[in-house]
């Protein structure tokens, strides 16, 4: 049987995520999941806080394995997801995706192949899109002003606007809609904790194709695994 394993930036298992992922690879792969924060305290988990979210590095979210979700600055996060990696290989675990689209510069394998989506997604995307406008969700209002080079670098531009997934107000993502409605051609829902559900909502309100980015990762992924 195949293995993935599956490194979430808050805490596993994912329930939420997993089925997306599950239906797109075949019945004889086992997931293994672990999170950057399994078995910290909560205390533990408040440090990792932005200490200012308008100047902070890179703010992140994810969720708890509670249903809770928090904000967490990369710097403080980081060596958290590169010890989980080196977990995944002690366990010799060959292929590693990393359940955040978010960018991590430089995390290290010795022996597996980690699969970062802000590597993989931007490229798709760019090809599906051609020169028409992209438009992108985020969870955070931080994340909108601090999305980082991951599209630019493939000369991509988009138009964005944010709705959180660990919220789940479904008015937050009408919002969301309104604003890329008649002004994008393609959304993407950049965050791995956006579901179908959350995805026909933007669908419904914009009539425009929406994608979700877990969905996308799963179905590249299915074809090497």
């Amino acid at each position: 049987m195949a293995s993935l394993g599956v490194l979430t930036i808050g805490q596993a298992p994912r329930t939420d995520v997993q089925p997306i992922i599950e239906a797109h690879l075949t019945k004889n792969t086992d997931l293994i999941q672990k999170g950057a924060l399994d078995g910290l305290s909560k205390e533990r988990i408040k440090e990792l806080a932005p200490s200012n979210a308008l100047h902070s590095d890179y703010i992140l979210t994810s969720r708890l394995k509670n249903g809770d979700h928090v904000a967490m600055d990369r710097r403080k996060l980081q060596p958290l997801v590169q010890k989980r990696i080196n977990d995944f290989e002690q366990e010799n675990v060959n292929h590693i995706l990393l359940l955040c689209t978010g960018v991590f510069p430089q995390l290290t394998t010795k022996t597996a192949q980690i699969i970062e989506p802000d590597h993989v997604l931007p490229q798709v995307i760019k090809l599906m899109l051609g020169n028409k406008r992209l438009g992108v969700i985020v969870p955070l209002a931080e994340q909108v002003a601090n999305i980082d080079h991951k599209f630019s670098d493939v000369d991509l531009d988009p138009l964005l606007t944010h709705a959180s997934p660990y919220e789940k107000n479904k008015d937050d993502f009408i919002k969301a809609a309104m604003v890329l409605k008649d002004q994008v051609d393609l959304i993407v829902m950049d965050c791995m904790g956006y579901n179908e559900e959350m995805r026909s909502w933007v669908a419904h309100y914009t009539h425009l194709p929406v994608l979700l980015s877990n969905a996308l990762m799963a179905k590249i992924i299915s074809e090497f695994i």
